[in-house]
């Protein structure tokens, strides 16, 4: 059978099935989401990041490296997606209707939307959002619908989902716990794993059995595992390397528990920790705290990175860091758990709202020594910052 006969056997025989929310959470995320929309003046977004693309209808398959759109408009939500990802479309989603395409005929996308576009609008020159900042729109896409619909208006759309998706729902709060429960199994069978003579590769592989022993899915990121001088340097991994005595085990591990992730980061010593280790320690440790005072309704990200930054500053000379003290986690897909919504940095003006949740990825990096790092997901909330993830906060060391 073609695809689309195998899309309608699917959905007599299976239907809807195995959704992480209820219809009324989806439908209330379309609901803000239209809601801005109007505020906007668009009559239709054009949905490309896969993330968003789960946030609004379920949809989630492990495939996200080929062209998938939800046009979404107050006339209904249509799916695109490629023929081998009908399945996936008509029984994982909530979308009102699903398309396909020849997966390996690229070139009969931007037709086949514009068809779905026209039956969801019903204006003669419409506005339509799309994001130019997101991977998942090909540019060869946009610019074939700006030149096949020269009478429609493309407009900047960024701004529209992340605000909704920033928020975190009560569901979601739960999918998080979850997630942070599977990673807290992996930073412990890692952390048991750290002694002189194993690899790097033995315990990234103690972790990612933990964390899939307990529930866990394929994994947004993979689990960061490096030792010694190769902790200093900064997105490095796992790589077949001894670990020697004395030296941190830098690991930062996160789950997926119905695509959301909750990470966490934690370093163990292979022998005693050096007091320049332990400095450093106390110096995350405080940072932490500077960071979770702050991170209140009302408060912008802004203003929590200044107090960090004070934190920070006996050794800011000395060590290196990234500069962004925390970044929002949700629903997320290879090859990043970071959710892009929003990052708590100097000259981010944005405003901290209840139940925004973000990862704190406190590592600082003495270049060519080492690299030492601590870290939590947590919540906001009106007494600031709330772990979800339960780290121990301690530098351990393992004879």
């Amino acid at each position: 059978m073609d695809f689309q006969a195998y899309q309608q056997a699917l959905r007599q025989r299976v239907g809807v099935t195995g959704l992480a929310f209820t219809t009324d959470e989806y439908a209330r995320r379309q609901e803000a989401v239209l809601g801005r929309m109007a505020s906007a003046g668009l009559d239709a977004l054009l949905v490309t990041d896969p993330s968003d693309i789960l946030y609004l209808t379920g949809y989630s398959t492990f495939e996200v490296s080929v062209h998938t759109a939800l046009a979404l408009s107050n006339a209904g939500a249509t799916l695109q997606v490629p023929s081998i990802e009908t399945g996936p479309g008509v029984t994982g989603s909530v979308a009102d209707r699903v398309v396909g395409y020849r997966w390996e005929s690229g070139r009969t996308v931007v037709s086949q939307l514009l068809g779905e576009l026209r039956r969801l609008l019903d204006t003669r020159r419409p506005s339509v959002g799309v994001d130019p900042w997101q991977p998942g729109l090909r540019p060869g896409v946009l610019d074939d619908l700006r030149e096949q619909a020269t009478d429609w208006r493309f407009e900047d759309g960024s701004g529209i989902v992340d605000p909704v998706r920033l928020v975190k729902s009560d569901a979601e709060l739960d999918m998080l716990r979850a997630s942070a429960r599977v990673t807290e199994a992996g930073i412990e069978a890692a952390s048991r794993t750290v002694r002189a003579g194993a690899t790097d590769n033995d315990v990234a592989a103690a972790a990612s059995q933990a964390m899939l022993s307990a529930g866990g899915e394929f994994m947004s990121m993979q689990p960061i595992v490096v030792a010694g001088w190769r902790s200093s340097v900064i997105h490095t991994n796992h790589q077949r390397h001894r670990i020697e005595a004395g030296e941190p085990v830098f690991m930062e591990l996160g789950a997926a528990w119905n695509r959301y992730t909750a990470p966490m980061m934690r370093t163990v010593v292979a022998g005693g920790a050096s007091p320049a280790m332990g400095e450093t320690f106390e110096t995350i440790r405080a940072i932490r705290d500077a960071l979770s005072r702050h991170m209140i309704p009302g408060e912008t990200f802004d203003r929590a990175a200044a107090e960090a930054e004070r934190a920070l500053a006996p050794l800011a000379e000395s060590v290196f860091f990234s500069g962004v003290y925390g970044y929002a986690v949700g629903a997320q897909f290879p090859p990043s758990w970071v959710e892009g919504t929003g990052f708590i940095a100097r000259g981010e003006e944005s405003v901290f709202q209840e139940n925004m949740v973000f990862h704190l990825p406190l590592c600082l990096r003495r270049p060519g020594e080492w690299g030492i790092g601590c870290s939590d997901t947590v919540r906001v909330t009106y007494s600031g910052a709330v772990p979800i993830t339960r780290n121990e906060w301690t530098l351990p060391e393992r004879a």
